[in-house]
């Protein structure tokens, strides 16, 4: 924690220009347990400049050398997974066992992954033409990442960079910054040059747009709000820069009467409370067939009752709290919201569950009998907050599970195999999971529509990062 009120710069532990303070607070607690501070233009000048300086000679490095270099971070990202997941748990609210087994694995999973896709892309490579193209590090880059997921994100966005030679400037999340703290002591400690990788706390407003708008940046990854990114596109504009968003959603989750009913609702919603229900690829709408839709609510119910909620600090696999009191709020607001529009409470419901008096926890909660014109069906409410919606057929499920200005994931739940490629087809997302198959590291991750553009993961993730270069040499 000693490095929690400083920002890493040019390879060092540095004071912050900036004054402005910001209380870090445990979310199953509403203890504060830190204090960071947030950054100004200043401080975004220092941190960019390191990296422009830096680049100079690690955009030149390379391949094999990088890949030692992401080897030595694999190792020291292994010795602190217990660190990095103590810290999620007090942050953020993610109970320790999820905080061990998906948070903080994803920082291994998916350096393993673009380990191995780095191996495999040619750097160059001779057309059919007889030119040769050139991959090479895009530059400088901003980025910033959310509270919810991370090392998740930090991962996605960080180790691609690295991996393809460029320098970056980190703005995580002002609320979950020790997890951040940690990651940039694994890579201090993995030996990268100082300046390749830089980390500033900061707000939206004035670290994200001082960075959104520096002439010095030739990209920008985001990923957060809708607001925030159109935000961001705007202040990157001006100086043309590349932008990549992952945004949220509003996943839609076929259910047809063909498939396995009780496992597949029971499993369906267990998978929307995840986290609770704070993933941005999170199953929150159910559609369900009207044919089997009686039974789906009967085990809905069921599924929900079984969920427990409680202290992040024990292990087993309940929920946790919401990560303050602003989203405690908001799903609050939108659960009597779904009241208000008259859609039917199945369970849960507003208030803290029952014993849970102190911290940010919510009741797991569905709606049954939903519209899907109603808000609760149509905005992201990030919370353990499940609508679920009737269909007629085939093309009904396709049209509801389409009527919406996200495209992030769906998933298909049926016995029918061409039924689950044909539907797949046909639905305006960037994954679809089928019968319960869940995200595997290595794969890109992204979404259609308001839900973003580019993609992290994969070979796409490293491509992002990456400009292209053509030699034309005489015949």
């Amino acid at each position: 924690m000693e490095n929690l009120d400083k920002f890493f710069i040019g390879g060092k532990w540095v004071q912050p220009h900036s004054d402005r303070t910001f209380a870090v607070t445990n979310p199953a607690t509403e203890a504060q347990i830190g204090q960071i501070i947030l950054g100004d233009q200043r401080d975004v000048d220092a941190a960019v400049a390191a990296a422009v300086s830096a680049f100079d000679s690690y955009g030149q490095t390379t391949q094999a050398e990088r890949l030692e270099l992401l080897e030595a971070l694999l190792k020291e990202t292994r010795s602190r997974t217990e660190d990095l997941a103590q810290a999620m748990r007090q942050e953020m609210g993610a109970p320790i066992t999820l905080a061990r087994e998906a948070q903080a694995d994803a920082g291994i999973g998916h350096l393993e992954a673009f380990i191995e896709t780095l191996r495999g892309q040619d750097a160059r490579e001779t057309l059919a033409n007889g030119d040769v193209q050139l991959r090479e590090p895009i530059g400088v880059c901003g980025l910033i990442t959310p509270w919810n997921w991370p090392i998740n994100q930090i991962a996605l966005k960080v180790i691609p960079a690295l991996a393809t030679g460029c320098t970056c400037v980190l703005k995580p999340s002002e609320y979950t910054p020790l997890s951040a703290m940690i990651y940039a002591e694994i890579i201090e400690a993995a030996g990268f040059p100082p300046g390749v990788f830089n980390l500033i706390y900061g707000d939206g407003p004035t670290v994200g747009a001082a960075l959104s708008r520096h002439p010095d940046i030739q990209m920008m990854s985001f990923t957060g709000s809708l607001r925030a990114g159109i935000a961001i596109t705007k202040d990157a504009a001006d100086t043309v820069k590349r932008v990549t968003l992952e945004l949220g959603s509003k996943s839609p989750n076929l259910v047809f009467d063909d498939c396995d009913l009780e496992t597949q609702v029971t499993e369906s919603v267990q998978a929307c409370m995840v986290n609770t229900g704070q993933s941005c690829d999170a199953p929150t709408r159910l559609l369900v067939q009207r044919s089997c839709y009686d039974r789906a609510l009967v085990i809905a119910k069921a599924a929900c009752g079984a969920i427990k909620v409680g202290d992040p600090a024990q292990e087993g696999d309940h929920i946790g709290p919401l990560f303050d009191k602003i989203q405690f709020d908001r799903v609050q607001s939108m659960i009597q919201l779904g009241l208000d529009e008259g859609a039917t409470l199945l369970a849960g419901g507003l208030g803290r569950p029952e014993g849970l008096n102190v911290g940010w926890f919510a009741k797991p909660t569905i709606f049954a009998d939903v519209r899907n014109e109603m808000r609760i069906a149509q905005e992201e409410i990030f919370g353990p907050v499940l609508v679920i919606i009737p269909f007629e057929d085939e093309a009904d499920a396709i049209a509801i599970a389409n009527d919406t200005p996200y495209g992030l994931a769906a998933y298909v739940q049926t016995g029918d195999e061409a039924r689950a490629e044909r539907v797949a087809s046909k639905l305006r997302a960037g994954a679809v999971h089928i019968n319960g198959a869940p995200f595997r590291y290595g794969s890109p991750f992204g979404g259609y529509k308001q839900s973003g553009n580019g993609r992290e993961g994969g070979l796409p993730g490293l491509e992002d990062y990456q400009e292209i270069k053509v030699l034309h040499y005489p015949d």
